[in-house]
């Protein structure tokens, strides 16, 4: 009988082993199945755009396919909801963008919690807005802007491509430094606000780079100034906001990689150290470049540190303007 529970012990003290050393195993023949890239938007847009071009060559790196999963709906809330509430394993992903920073103050109540939900793997790539006129619009620089808006009765109009939107909270930020009257004319998609910004209904507008950049080459949209610190290579005679006189003016759309938070480090870092190659890639930084991208970079703290700074600097942008989610 002690021979029998002394066999039955070791046989189950293996089993217990055999059974921990499991995850381990998983981890290091991670991946060994199609992976799903969740993107929180339709697609044809910038962030899907970025998400197929990083996904594919991820997805050469690593040996499996990388599937696109196009989840629109509430600013990307719907998407980033589904990948939060999914296993921790490494074969769900996510692009997290500077919206989920600013959901964090737009909607009074969300299915996911911004930081603690996802596990950041690095940042991908940034893109500046520019702020466009409509070329009938009388202005050419920043201070005739100003100027032209002072003038006005009525102020000037800003279009967006939605409130809460880095498009929208670009214009907010500038009106919170000018004190200007700017009306803002939210609309649901950046599309519609270009179209209507082109027919001469709005203003101005402070446009996603990718978005504005063939009717700034096509001359039915005037450039007046770009939002990141550097001037853009595509754009080298556009100044930037702070060479304008208007200090720490610097808002940039951009994209990072996440996993569901719990998701094993060794699988973080091992999705971090690959997307660093891609992002090396010369066909990469080619196709970015054309976009008016840059390639970001970083290690996963790196990007938790940012996410958290985004988090804190909307907070204020958004209450201090009344922006709500519509």
């Amino acid at each position: 009988m002690n021979r029998i529970t002394r066999r039955t012990w070791i046989a189950a003290a293996a089993l217990a082993g055999a059974s921990a050393a499991l995850p381990a195993l998983a981890q290091s023949a991670y991946p060994n199945k199609p992976i799903k890239l969740v993107v929180g938007y339709a697609a044809g847009g910038a962030t899907d755009v970025i998400a197929r071009l990083v996904g594919q060559k991820l997805g050469d790196n690593l040996g499996q396919t990388v599937v696109i999963d196009n989840r629109a709906g509430a600013n990307s809330n719907v998407g980033a909801e589904a990948v939060a509430r999914s296993p921790a394993d490494g074969y769900t992903l996510y692009v997290y963008t500077i919206a989920n920073t600013i959901n964090a103050t737009l909607y009074p109540k969300l299915g996911y919690d911004p930081e603690k939900d996802f596990e950041p793997v690095g940042l991908i790539a940034k893109v500046p807005n520019i702020l466009v006129v409509n070329k009938d619009v009388p202005v050419k620089t920043l201070a005739e802007y100003v100027a032209y808006a002072k003038a006005q009765p009525q102020g000037v109009t800003f279009a967006s491509s939605g409130s809460g939107s880095s498009i929208h909270l670009s214009g907010e930020m500038f009106k919170m430094m000018t004190k200007l009257n700017m009306l803002h004319v939210p609309y649901r998609g950046s599309a519609p606000a270009v179209s209507d910004l082109l027919g001469g209904q709005v203003q101005s507008m402070f446009d996603n780079a990718p978005s504005a950049m063939p009717h700034i080459q096509s001359g039915r949209l005037r450039p007046i100034a770009i939002t990141s610190p550097q001037r853009s290579p595509l754009l080298p005679d556009v100044p930037t906001f702070i060479e304008s006189g208007y200090a720490d003016f610097d808002v940039q759309s951009w994209f990072g990689l996440a996993a569901p938070a719990g998701t094993p480090a060794a699988i973080v870092t091992k999705l971090n150290a690959e997307l660093a190659k891609v992002l090396a890639l010369p066909e990469v930084k080619k196709r970015l470049a054309e976009m008016g991208a840059t390639p970001a970079g970083g290690s996963p703290a790196d990007m938790r540190k940012f996410a958290a700074a985004e988090i804190k600097r909307w907070n204020a942008v958004v209450k201090a303007s009344g922006a709500r989610a519509d």
